[in-house]
């Protein structure tokens, strides 16, 4: 094991390599969990519902259905895909982009999902090296590609992968790795859910509408606990104004009132991500800018 740690860090573009490679096959399962997460969520909520109330339904068993069962399958001939045509990127290069079977044409943002893993993910690989950060990070990296198509299919952002990530990063702060001490990082925390909770509530008794989910509180959470309160400021900038850009633009294009619901996660998590990898450098450069 000593050996292998050895060789990657003497051998850092064969490290950022195989973790481009393991992480193609991760895209591959976010994929899944995007999809299948919600349904399986929505299930539950039905059962839970038709078991509390005794209605008709919970008398109808429905069939399996969580991240291993059933067997993926084309949505319009309903096959199953056989393990030869779910080779994350390149299954759907060879079939350019269409089932074997039907010919119908498969959805880009499959191989875009695990390309962008695998990108995300060697940038990780590259800036910090075969560490616990690393690893640390890949799973947070992970956690907010799924968080952040699961939102914007759904306008939601599910407790099932924002607590565990929570949780996981505060224990992070424990190692001598973490970037900040357990007590700052419960500070941070504490810091990014009620920062966006108090604009939350600010804003519903102004308007009388809900201006974001509590998933977004607990996203920023994870990135308060990570980085500390101090980079809180710039990630909520900076998904503020990525948001608000690309937003509207989305809005013109697609024709839509300005009054139509967008997901934040997005932008939360990406602005998060940035602020995790170069926050202090983009700081630096602006209190630079400023003379401070």
């Amino acid at each position: 094991m000593m050996d292998l740690l050895s060789a990657l860090q003497q051998n850092p573009w064969l490290f950022i390599s195989l973790t481009a490679l393991v992480s193609l096959i991760v895209g591959s399962f976010l994929n899944v969990l995007i999809y299948r997460l919600p349904i399986m969520m929505e299930r539950e909520w039905q059962a839970e519902f038709s078991e509390y109330f005794q209605t008709a339904a919970s008398a109808k068993p429905l069939a399996t259905f969580n991240l291993a069962v059933p067997r993926s399958a084309c949505p319009s001939c309903h096959t199953p895909i056989a393990a030869y045509d779910n080779i994350p990127l390149l299954s759907w290069l060879v079939l350019k982009g269409r089932c074997r079977h039907c010919q119908a044409p498969i959805s880009v943002r499959y191989p875009a999902v695990e390309l962008l893993t695998a990108v995300l993910s060697a940038v990780i690989a590259w800036q910090y090296g075969p560490t616990l950060i690393t690893a640390m990070l890949l799973f947070l990296t992970w956690g907010l590609v799924a968080l952040s198509f699961i939102d914007i299919d759904k306008m939601l952002l599910p407790d099932q992968l924002t607590l565990p990530l929570l949780w996981l990063v505060l224990i992070f702060s424990l190692s001598d790795a973490a970037f900040v001490s357990p007590a700052e990082a419960i500070l941070g925390a504490a810091a990014g859910y009620l920062s966006l909770w108090v604009v939350y509530w600010a804003f519903k008794l102004l308007t009388g509408k809900e201006g974001m989910g509590y998933g977004d509180f607990k996203l920023l959470a994870i990135f308060g606990a990570l980085l500390g309160w101090q980079q809180l400021p710039l990630i909520i900038l900076l998904s503020s104004l990525v948001g608000a850009i690309i937003g509207a633009t989305l809005l013109t294009i697609q024709g839509k009132d300005k009054a139509t619901p967008i997901p934040f996660g997005p932008y939360i998590a990406a602005a998060g991500w940035i602020a995790m990898l170069f926050g202090e450098a983009i700081t630096a450069v602006y209190l630079g800018y400023l003379g401070l």
